[in-house]
C-alpha cells in the first residue's frame, strides 16, 4: 500500500464523522451521485473530493470541467430522481449501499488504489471484519479441480478465514460451498438483484442467508463484460492472498491474479499436467513465482502473518480534503496556458503522469487537473499504475 493510500484512508475517516451530523443523508445521497456520475471512476472520484473538499461542491463543477475537456455531452451527473431511485429498489429489495467512508467498509479494499466509492452489499456484513482469502478458477472445470476447490475452501475457512469467489461455474460455484457454513464471500458483475449465470440462484439465496453477496453495480444493472475486471479487483482486494485451482493460458481468473500482485498480495497456485489445458494458466503462474499449493495447510500456515500485514486501518487525523488540496487548484490563466499543449502531447500509448509533467514542464497540479477535465470528457482512461492514454 502506498502512502498516499494511507492519506486517502484517513481522509475518508474524517468524512465518515459526518454521518453521525444533522446532515447526513443529504451527504451520503451526494456521494452516492458523484459515484454514478458519467466518466468518474474510482480514481476520478478522490481526485474531485481532493479538488473540492466535499461531494456536493465536486458535482457542482463536473459538468464545467468536463466541458472544458471537449466533452460533447451536457450533463454528466445523473438527476436526483435516478439516485432516489436507486437508494430506495436497493433498501426494498433487501441490500445496503455502503460509502468507502463508513466504518462498515471492508477496510482491506480502501488498502488498493482504485477502491470502488459505493458498494452494494446484502447479507452479512460481519464477514468483512474476519480475515479473507480468495479461490478462484476456470469456469469450464474439471471434476478435480470442483473437488479440490470444495476441499481447500473448507479447510481454510475452518481455520477462521472467510473464502472470497466470483460466483460464477464451476471452481467458483464450489469454493463458496465449500466455505458456506462458515460463512462465504460472492462478489458479483452486475446488480445486486442480477445472478449470473442463473443456474446460480440457489446458490446466490444460500450464500445471501448464510454469507454475503457484494458489488459495485446499481441495483438493476446487466451483467456487461467490462464489469468482470472490475469485480476482479474487488475480489483481490478483499483477500488476504489468492488461490489460482485452474485456469486455461488465457484465463479471465488470471486477471484477478494479476490485480493480486499489483496488490502486494499472495498468489497460489495448484499445479497440474503440462498436457491439461486447465492448468496452463495455474502452471505458468508458478513459472512466474507463484505460492506452490498442494495442500489447504500450505496456505493456512501462512495466511496469519499475511492478513496483519493487509488488515491493518489507520489512526484518525484532524486534517480534511479542502484544507490540504483546495489551494492547490490552479487559476484559468495556468490551465488555459498549457490545456492544448498537453493534449497535443498524449497518445494512444499509456505514458506516467509524472513524465508528462517532467517533459512538458507544466506544474503536476496543473496536470492533474487538466487530466481530471479530459477524463470527464471521455478522451482519456487511467489506468492503476498512474498511467493515462487517450480513447481511440
Amino acid at each position: 500500500m502506498t502512502l498516499q493510500n494511507l492519506d486517502i484512508i484517513k481522509e475518508l475517516k474524517n468524512f465518515g464523522k459526518l454521518l453521525n451530523s444533522k446532515k447526513a443523508d443529504d451527504f451520503k445521497f451526494s456521494w452516492i451521485r458523484l459515484a454514478r456520475t458519467k466518466n468518474v471512476g474510482s480514481k476520478t472520484f478522490v481526485q474531485l473530493l481532493k479538488m473540492y473538499g466535499d461531494p456536493e461542491t465536486a458535482l457542482q463543477n463536473v459538468d464545467t470541467l468536463a466541458k472544458k475537456g471537449g466533452s460533447p455531452i451536457e450533463k454528466l451527473v445523473p438527476s436526483k430522481q435516478i439516485i432516489e431511485k436507486e437508494i430506495a429498489e436497493t433498501r426494498k429489495y433487501g441490500a445496503e449501499i455502503i460509502l468507502a467512508c463508513e466504518e462498515n467498509y471492508p477496510s482491506s479494499l480502501l488498502h488498493i488504489p482504485d477502491f470502488p466509492p459505493v458498494i452494494i452489499v446484502k447479507g452479512n456484513t460481519q464477514l468483512f471484519k474476519k480475515p479473507m482469502f480468495a479461490i478462484i478458477g476456470a469456469r469450464n472445470s474439471s471434476i478435480n479441480g470442483n473437488k479440490l476447490s470444495f476441499e481447500f475452501a473448507k479447510e481454510i475457512s475452518d481455520a477462521g478465514f472467510t473464502i472470497v469467489s466470483g460466483l460464477a461455474r464451476g471452481i467458483d460455484s464450489f469454493a463458496h460451498k465449500g466455505s458456506l457454513d462458515n460463512g462465504t464471500i460472492g462478489v458479483i458483475a452486475g446488480g445486486i438483484n442480477h445472478v449470473y449465470p442463473k443456474e446460480n440462484i440457489k446458490l446466490y439465496e444460500e450464500i445471501y442467508n448464510k454469507g454475503l453477496i457484494v458489488t459495485e453495480q446499481p441495483i438493476n444493472s446487466s451483467v456487461l463484460a467490462q464489469h468482470f475486471p472490475q469485480r476482479n479487483r474487488i475480489i483481490a482486494g478483499l483477500a488476504s492472498g489468492v488461490l489460482v485451482v485452474e485456469a486455461t493460458k488465457k484465463s479471465g481468473t488470471l486477471i484477478t491474479s494479476k490485480f493480486a500482485l499489483e496488490y502486494n498480495r499472495e498468489v497460489y497456485a495448484i499445479p497440474g499436467s503440462p498436457l491439461d489445458a486447465k492448468s496452463q494458466g495455474t502452471n505458468a503462474l508458478l513459472k512466474q513465482g507463484a505460492n506452490l499449493a498442494l495442500v489447504p495447510q500450505d496456505i493456512v500456515q501462512d495466511l496469519a502473518k499475511i492478513t496483519r500485514k493487509n488488515n491493518t486501518y489507520i489512526s484518525d487525523q484532524n486534517d480534511n480534503f479542502t484544507s490540504n488540496y483546495v489551494k492547490n487548484i490552479p487559476s484559468e490563466l495556468e490551465l488555459g496556458t498549457f490545456r492544448i499543449k498537453l493534449f497535443n502531447s498524449l497518445s494512444y500509448s499509456p505514458i506516467e503522469i509524472d513524465d508528462i509533467a517532467e517533459q512538458l514542464e507544466i506544474p503536476i497540479n496543473v496536470v492533474s487537473f487538466l487530466l481530471l477535465e479530459l477524463e470527464l470528457a471521455g478522451k482519456i482512461s487511467r489506468l492503476s499504475n498512474n498511467k493515462v492514454y487517450l480513447i481511440a
